[in-house]
């Protein structure tokens, strides 16, 4: 079982950055699968970004564009997500998401799921 706490969220002028983190609860981090997935109201759960377990490697939606980077602290259980020139269209709740087997570009594929936080972007 995993605990997954979100923090970082608010509201932020177009063209703004802000930075997600996300801490979990086990003492076997570094073997999961970690996603930031996001939701718009009226909206499906779409994959924001992934990384890797312990090479980090990363993959992100189409349309993050070079925006956001997400990276992974094994040793402080944490997982970001560094979001720079934030959009109107970005606005949604953002989840920290965990799995154990293998890397999803699915959200519904994750098995662990923090609270969300809420990023709200004004045009």
């Amino acid at each position: 079982q995993v605990e997954l706490v979100e923090s970082g969220g608010g509201v932020v002028q177009a063209g703004g950055s802000l930075r997600l983190s996300c801490t979990a609860s086990t003492r076997s981090f570094s073997t999961y699968y970690m996603a930031w997935v996001r939701q718009a109201p009226g909206k499906e759960r779409e994959i924001v970004a992934t990384i890797t377990t312990i090479s980090g490697a990363t993959r992100y939606g189409d349309f993050v564009k070079g925006r956001f980077t997400i990276s992974r602290d094994n040793a402080k259980n944490t997982v970001s997500l560094q979001m720079n020139a934030l959009e109107p269209d970005d606005t949604a709740v953002y989840y920290c998401a965990a799995r154990k087997s293998a890397s999803s570009r699915s959200a519904s594929a994750y098995e662990y799921w923090g609270q969300g936080t809420q990023v709200t972007v004004s045009s």
